[in-house]
């Protein structure tokens, strides 16, 4: 059964593509079976991430660079992470309501997926719902972030290109957030840009990227007004730029590998914090003394959490 989805999947069949994404979000035990079925075939598609602050026209956006990418004669997925809702903990479909014009065309795919309280702007398994969506034969994979602020960042593991979306008349807030949200951008798209605030904004974001010193690509600035699809060709070219500059093609395997280290690493965190046992007690006394040095006392740490770990298991 499972080697007939991964068939169906592969030639891009909608409701096996959607019964393999659902397996896959749930951790299901056929899940792994899946992924392996599928892994010769992906590293294709191009990833783009979508992410910026509530309110910055998001969806609306996604939702255009959809129509654009179809113009080109490009099937089109969407991996669209909503906040979860608290009463069934299932995505809040406000975004599949916005795209919902392109629902209806089979060179389209949209998928919602809840965050789960994960942080950083995504979901825990969005990396393999890219990997299902890219083996279905989607040139073009949107991820579209939940849109947390300035930690919504984890899209820069997986995307090839990152555009941040700043609304016209967030100029003031740029230098709040310029060490996060912002820093990932490969493109900065000023949304809403018929406001008379469009140009105090790319001002600003122009002065930002001023300061910095870049090796390669320099992030590009391009106004956009979604609603009307104003600018939206040219942030369309501002994208092709930046994939045939030898901006930074991730793929799949690489991307794996950052999820994997950020997840450990946010797993150790949290097993360190929660660790209360009296050796821990007295390593934090010995660092704080001076008796034991940083790395030592991250080893030490370390150690401690993962002999809590497994006793855990165990019990």
């Amino acid at each position: 059964m499972t080697q007939d989805i991964a068939d169906q999947v592969l030639a891009g069949d909608r409701g096996a593509t959607a019964r393999a994404i659902s397996a896959v979000e749930n951790e299901t035990a056929e899940s792994g079976l899946l992924l392996r079925a599928i892994h010769a075939h992906i590293g294709r598609a191009r990833v783009l991430g979508i992410t910026g602050p509530p309110g910055a026209g998001k969806s609306t956006l996604t939702s255009a660079l959809i129509g654009a990418y179809l113009d080109r004669g490009l099937r089109v997925a969407v991996v669209a992470v909503d906040p979860s809702s608290p009463i069934s903990g299932g995505a809040i479909l406000g975004d599949r309501i916005r795209m919902g014009v392109h629902q209806s065309d089979d060179r389209v795919f949209i998928r919602s997926m809840a965050s789960r309280g994960y942080p950083g702007g995504l979901s825990r398994t969005a990396s393999r719902v890219i990997d299902v969506l890219d083996a279905a034969g989607y040139g073009v994979v949107i991820v579209e972030t939940v849109g947390a602020g300035q930690s919504d960042v984890e899209i820069g593991l997986l995307a090839d290109t990152r555009v941040v979306i700043c609304p016209a008349g967030f100029g003031d807030e740029v230098q709040a957030i310029k060490s996060g949200l912002l820093e990932i951008a490969d493109i900065y798209a000023v949304n809403k840009a018929d406001s008379p605030f469009a140009e105090r904004t790319e001002g600003e974001l122009a002065g930002m990227i001023g300061l910095r010193t870049f090796t390669g690509w320099v992030p590009r600035i391009v106004r956009t007004v979604a609603t009307t699809g104003a600018g939206v060709p040219a942030l369309v070219e501002a994208i092709a730029a930046h994939e045939s500059s030898g901006g930074a093609r991730i793929g799949p395997r690489v991307r794996v590998r950052r999820l994997i280290a950020a997840g450990a690493a946010d797993w150790v965190k949290q097993r360190i914090e929660s660790l209360s046992p009296p050796a821990f007690e007295a390593l934090c006394e010995a660092y704080a003394r001076g008796e034991v040095g940083s790395r030592e006392a991250w080893r030490q740490a370390l150690a401690l959490a993962l002999d809590e770990g497994a006793e855990g298991e165990r019990r």
